[in-house]
């Protein structure tokens, strides 16, 4: 069977690489993007979030080990996380997730702001459909969670560019 998606590539936005204010923390702030290119024809959101959670990319712990056939994913276990874990989201509350983080920490530079535009306000608007990954449970978290002190995921689909995007935007 053919795969729903296929393995693009990943964008990296690195806070350290903008000018911040001396000890604004802000260094440890990055937002990381893996984008999947969708067959032809691709079925609705629940299925291609489905094919998401399925890929090998998916399982990446994002503590700068890379991708492994791992348990985890994120802060969470990779088991815990279903399709319906995800929660709609339209552009707006999306891209506001994003901007309250990146803006958590004091005023954003305007050369970050316009690479996150790029990289996520941008491809936000323009998705035929967006998603959140929503509350999990406490017991959902694994044995080191506790690397990233916040942790926002994004799914944005984008049929007419037929892209799909898993966006997180973490600090640790």
């Amino acid at each position: 069977m053919k795969s729903l998606l296929t393995y693009q590539d990943t964008l990296f936005v690195n806070f350290r690489h903008f000018a911040f204010p001396e000890g604004s923390g802000a260094g440890y702030r990055w937002v990381d993007v893996k984008r999947f290119r969708l067959a032809a024809d691709p079925p609705a959101g629940r299925d291609l979030l489905a094919a998401l959670i399925a890929r090998p990319e998916f399982r990446d712990l994002y503590d700068g080990s890379g991708i492994w056939q791992d348990l985890r994913h994120g802060r969470w276990w990779a088991d815990r996380i279903g399709p319906e874990a995800y929660v709609p989201v339209d552009a707006e509350g999306a891209n506001g997730i994003v901007r309250n983080w990146a803006g958590g920490l004091g005023p954003v530079p305007a050369e970050l702001d316009a690479r996150l535009g790029e990289t996520v306000y941008e491809p936000a608007r323009r998705a035929s459909g967006r998603y959140v990954l929503g509350e999990l449970p406490e017991d959902a978290r694994h044995d080191y969670a506790q690397v990233h002190i916040e942790f926002h995921e994004l799914v944005l689909v984008d049929r007419a560019l037929g892209v799909l995007s898993l966006v997180v935007a973490a600090d640790d």
